[in-house]
């Protein structure tokens, strides 16, 4: 597919068919990926892929949140199952995860570098038949999550990557046109 397309096409996918993702693969995708621009050349990033089995983990953090958030005791293990087979529909997460560096500037420009790992991710996920979309939900910050998943003290959960062979696959949503949108000096 020519990158123009690639960039038009892609979605982000939120309903997954029930079909698991070569590791492998996701392994090529991420090795990719990581060729990003990144201006101090920090490569802050890292990967936690869940799959199968691991992404319990994640569902009974996400279960254990909810449940604690949900305000009527009536229907606190409603609300954590309910958050728990959502998490569990994905076949796959990637949560991607930053070192944060002490100096703003840097911080700033590590983000928006690992903010393109995942663009790149996607692109190359989409070329390849996969969805994603990605998730940065408040929970990412929450101690439940962070030690479920191993995120170490100094790092940012950036995002969850959900990710997935597309079930279906949304309409495109209107750009406004950067001709629209440039100040020429």
């Amino acid at each position: 597919m020519e990158l123009n397309e690639l960039i038009r096409g892609r979605r982000s996918v939120h309903v997954f068919e029930d079909r698991e993702i070569d590791p492998q693969l996701v392994m090529e995708l991420l090795d990719t990926a990581v060729w990003a621009p990144n201006h101090r050349m920090t490569q802050p990033w890292r990967f936690i892929v869940a799959a199968g089995e691991g992404r319990c983990k994640i569902a009974d953090a996400c279960r254990t949140m909810n449940e604690r958030w949900e305000r009527d005791p009536a229907k606190k293990q409603e609300t954590g199952q309910k958050y728990y087979r959502k998490i569990m529909s994905n076949p796959l997460i990637v949560t991607v995860v930053m070192k944060e560096n002490p100096y703003l500037q840097v911080r700033e420009e590590d983000y928006a570098a690992t903010a393109t790992v995942i663009h790149n991710f996607s692109l190359l996920a989409w070329d390849k038949g996969i969805g994603m979309v990605w998730e940065t939900y408040e929970w990412l910050n929450e101690e439940v999550f962070r030690e479920a998943v191993g995120i170490r003290p100094g790092e940012r959960a950036v995002g969850n990557l959900h990710v997935g062979y597309p079930k279906a696959i949304p309409k495109a949503e209107p750009r406004i046109p950067a001709s629209e949108l440039i100040t020429w000096l």
